[in-house]
C-alpha cells in the first residue's frame, strides 16, 4: 500500500509540470493616484479564481471595516495591505501578486500612483515585461500618467496596455474613449513603444478584464488577459552573454575558495572561460559548490558558488563575464537619472553609486539636460528636484564594469546613495561610456613617488584643516609650514582664498561651486603627493560629502583631518575679513554659518579648539598628531 504521500505527490505532479510549462509574464500596473490600479488587480484575482474562500471572507469582513464600495466588495484591499493604504486609499509600497490562466502565468506588481513614492514605482517596474497604465476615463491623461510613461519608456519596456478605467461613470461613451486614445498616442510619440494597446474597462465590475463588456458594443477588441497572454516576453536573460556580481568569497579553509553571486544573464558551465572585471584576468570555472548537490552548468536567475582553475584575486564587487563578448569598462559615462531625494541634487557632490554588488565613489559632472514629463523636452537645469528625469554624466573614483541598459538591464543599472544619510536619492540607467575611459589612459613614468620622496627624505602628506571662516585653520597651517621649513621639508601650502584666485577662480558659492571647488583642489592635493610635498590644505570645506570625496581621491593613509572648532559667536566676535558683518547684512549671500550650513566633522582625524587654546598649543597637538601616524620626526614639535 502506497504511503499518503506518496499517493499526494503523483497526484499533484502533472499541475506541477504544468504550470512550469507555462510562460511568465511580469506586468507593472501603474498611473495617478485613485485610478484604480489596485481595484483592477484585485478584480483580476477574483475573476480568474486565485483568491481562496478564506481570503474571500476576510476581504468581506475587511470591505466593511476599510472599503470604499459600501456593502460591496472593494477589491483594492487585496493588494494594499498596509494599515496607512487602507486609512488613505492609497498604494504606497509596491504589492506583488501571483495569478495564472490556463495559457500562462503572471507576476503583476501594484505600484504606487502618488507622485511622493515615485522611486517605489521604479523599483516595480524595474524588471516588468509589459506596462498596464491606468487612465481614470473621467480625468483623461495627467501629469503622473506622462511621468509613468516616460519611466516606463525609460525602463525598457516594449509594451503597454492602456486601461481606461472607471468608463461607467462617464456612461460608456464612446468619444471619452477615443479623446483620451488620441492624447495618450500623441505623447506617446516621442517614446520608444513597440506595441500599444488601448482596452476601455471597468474594474469594479470586471468589465473587459478577463470578460467581455455588454455594456460597449462599439469596442470589439480584446480583453486585458487576452493581450497579456499574447505579449512576448523580453529578450530571454539566458540568450544574453554570461554575467554575475560577485556578492560574497566562500573561503572557510585554506583549501577552498567560492565566488557567490546570482547569475544575472546567460549560461555557464564547468571548463567556460571568464573574465573577472575591472582587472580584466582571467581563467576557467573548475566546479560549482551546491547546497542540492553536483551540478555541471548554472543559468539567469540561479544563485551559485564557483569554483576557478586559478589563484586569481576576486573580491565582492567584482564582476565575471563572458570572455568572447565582455562588459564594458569605464570610470565616466552618461545616464538616465531619476531623482529620489528630498534634497536636489548637487552636480560636484560625492554620492555612493552601487552598480550589482560594486559600490563606488562617483559624483554628477554634468546636468545635460532635464526632461519634461508633460511635453518630453529637453529643458535646461542646474540640478534635479524630486522625481525630476535627466540625462547626467557621470565620474567615479575607480572603473566600473556595465552593459548599456538596452542591452542588458541587471548590468545597466545603478542607484546613487546619499553619505550622510545613507538613503537611496538616484536610480539611473546607464546610456553608454564616455570616451576618456577608453582612450585617455594614466601614463606610466618612469620616476615614481618614491623616487622623488628619496630626494627629500620625507613622507609626503595631506594636512586637511577644516572649519569656520575665523578659526584659525590659515594661522595654524602657516605655523606648521614654518616648522616643516625650518627642519628642511618640503611643503606648500593651498589656501582656500588663494585657489579661488587662479584655479578655481571661474567657482562661485553655490553647493554645486563648493563641491567642485573641493573636487578641483583634492586633486591637486593628490599630485602634490605624488611629487613628494607636503601638501598643508586651508579651507572652510563645510559639507560632510565633499570631505569624503577630498580623503577618497588622496587616499586615506595620505590623508589626515584637523577640525579647527570655534563656535560662531567666537569666529563673528573676530571677524578679522569683515566677512560676517557683510553676511548679516546680507551683501554675502551662502556664506558658511550665516546662511549656508557648515556640518561639524563627526569623526575627523584630529580636533582642535581655538576657542580654548592658543594656536601654539593647537600647533604642538597637530605635531603630536602627525607624529604618532607616522608621518613626521619627533623633533617637530619638541
Amino acid at each position: 500500500m502506497k504511503r499518503l504521500s506518496t499517493v499526494k505527490e503523483e497526484s499533484s505532479s502533472p499541475f506541477i509540470k504544468s504550470q512550469q510549462e507555462k510562460v511568465l509574464l511580469r506586468i507593472v500596473v501603474c498611473g495617478s493616484v485613485d485610478d484604480g490600479k489596485s481595484t483592477m488587480i484585485g478584480r483580476l484575482l477574483f475573476d480568474s479564481k486565485q483568491i481562496f474562500d478564506d481570503q474571500l471572507e476576510a476581504l468581506e469582513r475587511d470591505s466593511v471595516r476599510h472599503g470604499t464600495q459600501g456593502e460591496s466588495i472593494d477589491f483594492a484591499l487585496l493588494t494594499d495591505g498596509l494599515i496607512a493604504e487602507r486609512e488613505q486609499g492609497i498604494t504606497i509600497d509596491v504589492a506583488y501578486r501571483f495569478f495564472a490562466t490556463e495559457k500562462r502565468t503572471f507576476i503583476v506588481a501594484d505600484v504606487p500612483g502618488h507622485e511622493q513614492y515615485t522611486r517605489n514605482m521604479v523599483t516595480g517596474a524595474s524588471t516588468a515585461d509589459l506596462a498596464v497604465v491606468i487612465i481614470d476615463a473621467r480625468k483623461g491623461v495627467l501629469t503622473q500618467t506622462r511621468r509613468h510613461s516616460l519611466l516606463v519608456d525609460l525602463l525598457g519596456i516594449k509594451r503597454v496596455v492602456v486601461a481606461i478605467n472607471k468608463i461607467d461613470l462617464v456612461n460608456y461613451q464612446h468619444d471619452v474613449f477615443e479623446s483620451i486614445t488620441s492624447e495618450y498616442l500623441k505623447y506617446a510619440s516621442d517614446l520608444h513603444f513597440d506595441e500599444i494597446h488601448f482596452v476601455p474597462i471597468c474594474a469594479l465590475t470586471g468589465e473587459n478584464l478577463i470578460f467581455p463588456s455588454a455594456n460597449m458594443d462599439w469596442y470589439q477588441g480584446p480583453s486585458l488577459i487576452e493581450i497579456a497572454e499574447k505579449i512576448p516576453t523580453q529578450s530571454n536573460d539566458r540568450d544574453l552573454p554570461f554575467r554575475m556580481s560577485v556578492q560574497a568569497v566562500n573561503r572557510p579553509n585554506s583549501d577552498f575558495r567560492g565566488y557567490m553571486g546570482l547569475v544575472s544573464s546567460g549560461k555557464i558551465a564547468i571548463g567556460d572561460a571568464i573574465q573577472i572585471l575591472p582587472s580584466e584576468r582571467e581563467s576557467r570555472v573548475k566546479g560549482f559548490s551546491d547546497f542540492d548537490g553536483p551540478r555541471t552548468s548554472a543559468v539567469a536567475g540561479e544563485s551559485v558558488c564557483l569554483l576557478l582553475e586559478d589563484e586569481v584575486d576576486v573580491s565582492r564587487g567584482d564582476l565575471l563575464s563572458s570572455v568572447s563578448n565582455s562588459a564594458s569598462l569605464t570610470d565616466q559615462f552618461e545616464a538616465h537619472l531619476v531623482w529620489f531625494g528630498e534634497s536636489p541634487m548637487i552636480p560636484h557632490r560625492s554620492y555612493v553609486l552601487k552598480i550589482g554588488s560594486r559600490e563606488v565613489s562617483a559624483q554628477i559632472n554634468r546636468l545635460k539636460y532635464r526632461l519634461d514629463v508633460d511635453s518630453n523636452k529637453h529643458l535646461e537645469a542646474t540640478s534635479l528636484q524630486m522625481n525630476d528625469i535627466g540625462i547626467v554624466n557621470i565620474s567615479t573614483t575607480s572603473v566600473i564594469a556595465f552593459d548599456a541598459y538596452d542591452v542588458n538591464r541587471d548590468n545597466g543599472a545603478f542607484i546613487l546613495i546619499d553619505r550622510a544619510t545613507n538613503l537611496t536619492v538616484g536610480a539611473g540607467m546607464i546610456r553608454h561610456g564616455l570616451r576618456r575611459y577608453e582612450n585617455v589612459r594614466w601614463q606610466t613614468l618612469a620616476i615614481g613617488r618614491e623616487q622623488r620622496a628619496s630626494l627629500t627624505d620625507q613622507k609626503s602628506f595631506v594636512l586637511w584643516l577644516t572649519g569656520l571662516s575665523g578659526s584659525g585653520k590659515s594661522t595654524i597651517a602657516n605655523q606648521i609650514e614654518q616648522i616643516f621649513h625650518q627642519n628642511g621639508l618640503l611643503t606648500y601650502v593651498l589656501d582656500g582664498d588663494n585657489i579661488r584666485q587662479g584655479l578655481n577662480a571661474d567657482l562661485g558659492f553655490s553647493e554645486s561651486d563648493r563641491a567642485e571647488n573641493i573636487r578641483r583642489t583634492a586633486e591637486v592635493s593628490k599630485l602634490f603627493v605624488d611629487a613628494g610635498v607636503i601638501t598643508l590644505v586651508s579651507f572652510i570645506s563645510p559639507f560632510a560629502d565633499e570631505r569624503k570625496l577630498a580623503r577618497d581621491i588622496v587616499g586615506t593613509e595620505d590623508f589626515f583631518e584637523v577640525f579647527v572648532d570655534a563656535p560662531l559667536d567666537v569666529v563673528e566676535a573676530r571677524d578679522v575679513k569683515g566677512l560676517y558683518a557683510k553676511a548679516r547684512a546680507g551683501l554675502i549671500p551662502n556664506f558658511t554659518g550665516i546662511d549656508s550650513p557648515y556640518e561639524v566633522p563627526t569623526h575627523p582625524d584630529l580636533r582642535v579648539d581655538t576657542s580654548g587654546a592658543s594656536i601654539e598649543e593647537c600647533v604642538k597637538m597637530v605635531l603630536r598628531s602627525l607624529h604618532d601616524k607616522g608621518l613626521i620626526e619627533s623633533r617637530m614639535y619638541r
